[in-house]
Parts: structure tokens; sequence; C-alpha cells
């Protein structure tokens, strides 16, 4: 595994692998090699080791953050609770062809530390911490990051064409805190836990594993690239298997915490 970190500097954003800059290349620019590429070209661009400056979500500005609905058997089952049409969620859970939806542009991810936000309009708002694949622009899985896909459930539920306004807006989408390279079979039985503080008191856990879901990885890969090219890559979270209680909604003051795999991301509610 090969762990990539972007860093605020005072020249702007840069690239590091294992704490040490990558000279002349971004994850954009490996994103565009074929998997077996990119650990010779990482190492071949290896510079001096990086001095703590902070860390930034990583991703680039022109990549793109899709996702996926309705992969886990809790997420079918709190999506139809909360919908007047339920059965919509249903049919998602049990067809062939997946849901997928756009939830954000690169230039407003949220990274670590950086806060995510409850929709003003909104009264029902929830954080869905998800396995995020990374994808090179030849469809192949070559890493993955955390996230954490903040939903307004009570926007959604009113009617699922509302689906946009209840997953994309300022602060809805947070990744990191890096992009670890690996194989795509290390990513099957990934543990996944949620956190969330108030007050400085827990007051919600839950777990799950990569391995509860439905449908597997390549399969949400395959649908996503059907009749999509990205030429810089592209991210795509997975869906969710953890929902909190019904009566449970973030609030300003929250403390979320995703953990997938070996990442943490830490996100205040702001």
């Amino acid at each position: 595994m090969i762990r990539l970190s972007r860093h605020r500097t005072g020249t702007g954003p840069r690239w590091a692998a294992e704490g040490r800059w990558l000279n002349g290349l971004d994850l954009t620019d490996l994103l565009s090699l074929r998997r077996d590429q990119i650990a010779a070209r990482v190492s071949e661009a290896l510079g001096d080791v990086v001095s703590g400056e902070p860390l930034l979500a990583p991703v680039n500005g022109d990549h793109e953050i899709w996702a996926s609905g309705v992969t886990y058997l809790r997420s079918r089952d709190a999506r139809r609770h909360e919908s007047s049409v339920a059965d919509v969620y249903e049919r998602v859970y049990d067809a062939d062809r997946p849901e997928l939806f756009f939830k954000s542009p690169g230039f407003r991810v949220r990274g670590p530390g950086e806060a995510i936000r409850v929709r003003r309009d909104a009264s029902w708002t929830v954080p869905e911490p998800e396995l995020v694949l990374v994808i090179n622009a030849h469809g192949e899985i070559v890493g993955y990051s955390a996230g954490n896909d903040v939903s307004s459930r009570d926007i959604e539920g009113e009617n699922p064409l509302y689906l946009p306004q209840a997953k994309l807006y300022d602060g809805s989408c947070a990744l990191g805190p890096w992009v670890a390279l690996c194989a795509p079979d290390k990513l099957q039985k990934l543990a996944i836990e949620l956190s969330i503080e108030r007050g400085g008191a827990e007051i919600f856990r839950g777990q799950t594993s990569v391995a509860q879901m439905k449908r597997s990885l390549e399969e949400l890969t395959g649908y996503l690239f059907r009749e999509l090219s990205f030429p810089h890559g592209v991210f795509l979270m997975t869906g969710t298997g953890i929902v909190p209680p019904d009566h449970f909604g973030l609030k300003t003051g929250d403390q979320v915490t995703v953990r997938v795999g070996t990442q943490t991301l830490v996100s205040p509610v702001g």
C-alpha cells in the first residue's frame, strides 16, 4: 500500500507519497496510467521529506466524485422508511442496474478537520460513512479513501427527484485523510465505522464491513464507466451500511468520525 496525501503549502497544493514530496507529479497524472504502472512512477518522483504542511482533501479540483446508493440492506430499509414512495428503493436494491449519482466536484470536497454542514432548509441530516474507490482513467480500481456522504434525509424522502438537493450542496462531501493505493482484493473486507460526538460525549456508534455489500466493487465501477469517460480518473462512494436512528439528526458543533480500513476522517459540523 502507498499512501498519497495532498498538502497546503505557501505556493499552493502539493502531493506527497509516504511523507515525501512528489516532484512534478500529482494524482491526476497517476490516474492517467494503468494500475501496474503507478507504483514505479511514484517511486521515480519521490523527493524531500514533508515537513508538517497541513493536509487537504486528497482530490484535485478537476476530479469528480460520484456515489452509489442502496448497496447495503440497512440502507435499503432506511430509505424505504423515510420515503413516501418506498417501493422505489426496494426496486433499486433488487434491480440489475445500481443507483449512481453525481456527488461533488473536487473543488467542493472538504478534507480532514474541515467542516461539513447541514442544509439550512433541511430538518433531518445524517452522515453516511463510505468506502470511496479511487479509479483510474482506464476504469481500474487503484485504491481507496474514507468518505462521508452527508445527506438530508427529509428532502430526499419527500420526493426521489429531490436527490441532488439532498446530496449535493456546500459541505456535503468529505474525503480523506489520504488515498491508499492498493489492489482491489485488499478492499473486499474492510471495516467501516462511524462515531458521532456532541458536547464531548459520544451519542452514536455503528459499524459494518464492505463484505456486507450486495453489489461488488467491480460491478459498480463497470456501470459508472458504461457511458462515461473520466480522463482525470474518478472517485466513487460505494454506499453506506450504517444509518443512525430515525430520531437522530446532525447539529452544528457535532463531531463526526469515519473510519474505513486504516483511514480515519474527522469532521466538525459547522
